[in-house]
């Protein structure tokens, strides 16, 4: 069993949640002190665990709202070396699990025995790059495996049934579940396509699933109660911080804390 494999089925046995919360921030933006605001406050409200996204110049995943984050903390100037050295330094400010978000132009620009080298100097648990297919993956995989980093795997609502289990059989520490096709950012609807998904990505593999894309507040924890192990928000969190600071913020995160 993997180390993040391991750790979400030990916080869930611990029987004080239903359900985990993965949250996200893009380095850089709105500052380096905000996102260090933002790890202090996920830091008091328990988040499990943490994306760190490395900002790009083509995030193709994502939706407005982190395609101009992404832009802005590019602008002002967040290089590579700046990324890592905040995720190190993020280790100091929370203690959950901490992963690389980004595409994979960092990878293959820095090569694999570098990217891998890096990350596990800044502690991280694994990455997750949305745009690089299993199948061109070359020695990353082996590369990740001899740094002891995991690569979190995406399924989709278009994978085919026959893709759905080659991603299950590649797939290590949990699965990132896309809840509906298009763009990060969008509100997610709640309904039998949803579940119907969720039901062939668990018949595809025997890992936890994290379900990301669109979740809002705690009231969409909370439907997903007893279907995925991981609820990822991301977008409402930086919308929250952009409309209210620090204090929207803040309570946003208690609230999705509360509704695990």
């Amino acid at each position: 069993m993997s180390g993040l494999q391991a750790y979400v089925q030990q916080r869930l046995a611990s029987g004080e949640r239903q359900i985990l919360l993965m949250t996200h921030l893009v380095v850089g933006y709105p500052s380096l002190d905000a996102n260090r605001t933002m790890l202090k406050i996920m830091a008091t409200n328990d988040v499990d665990l943490v994306e760190l996204q490395m900002p790009f110049s083509e995030p193709v995943a994502d939706g407005p709202i982190f395609v101009r984050a992404n832009q802005e903390a590019l602008a002002a100037g967040l290089r590579v070396d700046d990324y890592f050295e905040f995720f190190s330094e993020a280790g100091e400010l929370c203690s959950f699990p901490r992963l690389f978000m980004g595409y994979y132009n960092t990878a293959f620009r820095l090569g694999h025995q570098t990217f891998c080298t890096r990350l596990a100097k800044a502690g991280a648990a694994g990455y997750i790059l949305p745009d690089l297919p299993w199948e061109e993956y070359g020695d990353l995989g082996v590369t990740s495996e001899r740094h002891q980093l995991e690569s979190i795997l995406l399924m989709t609502p278009t994978n085919t049934a026959e893709r759905l289990q080659g991603l299950g059989a590649r797939a290590r520490g949990f699965v990132y579940a896309v809840a509906r096709k298009g763009v990060t950012g969008e509100v997610t609807e709640f309904e039998a396509d949803l579940y119907e998904f969720l039901d062939r990505c668990r018949g595809a593999t025997d890992l936890p699933l994290a379900l990301g894309f669109g979740l809002r507040d705690g009231e969409d924890l909370r439907k997903l109660h007893g279907r995925v192990e991981i609820g990822i928000v991301g977008s409402a969190l930086l919308s929250a911080w952009e409309e209210g600071g620090e204090r929207a913020y803040g309570a946003l995160i208690e609230s999705l804390a509360t509704a695990r």
